[in-house]
């Protein structure tokens, strides 16, 4: 660490509540606002200031047209097709759902380095077949329920753009300062889900005043919370305390979600999908730890040059042999 253990430890704490409790946020915000239109306004919002701080503290957010496609396709994959659709999901299933849905990515992201030929360890890869088979439990009971299953579906569809974005990220030229990088990729997801939105006429939900005090107050958590200040920890632990550790929050988070989804949405997950979520916090637990620095892997040389890209902090969206360490931006 390169920071004070306390300092660490209430970034993590942040990250941990804030980032688990956006599913939440998200239920209680498209219950009377537009899902689509919510979360576009909500990246263009959070980009907006963003780039107002980075301007007032002097920072260039001057890049390359290279690194600005390259954010623009972060940007799609992970807040358009990734956040973005978690909103129209949760339209139709529990945010605990989506959350152990969304717990997922990183065995996602471990199946697609087995398949491009990456060499995976052996237990790696039975742990992401049996994180999978918690996938199937928590999905497969609500498949015969017609807008249950919609939902399902989407927000399977979204995790899986989400973990082909944590695929491809370390392999674009993104820009080296993080927090520019993350502007332009909320700019650019904003602006994909406002105009999606509003091609689709939503902007005419806003009339009636059906929308809630509880809704726009969840809009405005997103927001600052969600956005800002999650990314702003997110961030300095990159550079504060080693990558396993700041990787914790992919199976944290969905524990935090679930609470949070029974204590004030009175939601109630079957046995069938407690004991999915059980398989994939777990199977994420034991990926994580075998990917840790020092623990045998049979990666030697992603590891290398993924830890080389934290240390420099050369820009948001890493991973840790494919552990999942990108920006929930949830």
């Amino acid at each position: 660490m390169t920071a004070p253990a306390r300092k660490v430890w209430l970034a993590l704490g942040v990250i941990y509540f804030v980032w688990g409790s956006t599913y939440l946020g998200i239920k209680i915000a498209v219950e009377t606002l537009p899902p689509l239109l919510t979360a576009g306004t909500r990246f263009l919002t959070a980009g907006l200031i963003l780039v107002l701080i980075l301007a007032l503290r002097g920072r260039s957010l001057r890049i390359s047209s290279r690194e600005l496609l390259s954010s623009a396709l972060v940007g799609l994959l992970l807040l358009t097709l990734g956040v973005g659709v978690v909103h129209v999901a949760e339209t139709r299933i529990d945010s605990s759902i989506a959350a152990m849905i969304a717990g997922t990515v990183p065995l996602q992201v471990i199946l697609m380095r087995t398949v491009t030929g990456d060499r995976v360890s052996r237990a790696l890869r039975l742990g992401t077949a049996v994180g999978l088979v918690g996938l199937a439990l928590v999905v497969l009971p609500g498949l015969g329920s017609g807008s249950t299953a919609v939902g399902l579906l989407v927000m399977v569809a979204a995790s899986i753009s989400w973990s082909i974005g944590s695929f491809l990220s370390p392999r674009l030229t993104m820009p080296r300062d993080p927090f520019v990088a993350s502007a332009y990729e909320m700019l650019a997801g904003g602006v994909f889900l406002t105009a999606a939105a509003l091609a689709l006429g939503q902007w005419r939900d806003f009339g009636g005043g059906a929308i809630t005090a509880g809704s726009a107050a969840a809009w405005v958590y997103l927001v600052v919370a969600g956005s800002l200040v999650g990314f702003t920890a997110y961030a300095w632990l990159l550079r504060a305390a080693p990558i396993s550790l700041v990787v914790t929050h992919q199976y944290v988070n969905p524990l935090v979600a679930i609470a949070l989804g029974m204590l004030f949405l009175s939601e109630r997950p079957s046995p069938f999908t407690l004991a999915g979520a059980a398989l994939v916090i777990g199977a994420v637990y034991i990926a994580v730890r075998s990917e840790a620095p020092g623990a045998p892997s049979g990666n030697a040389a992603p590891s290398a040059t993924s830890e080389k890209r934290a240390s420099q902090g050369r820009r948001k969206p890493q991973y840790l042999n494919g552990i999942g360490a990108t920006e929930d931006a949830g």
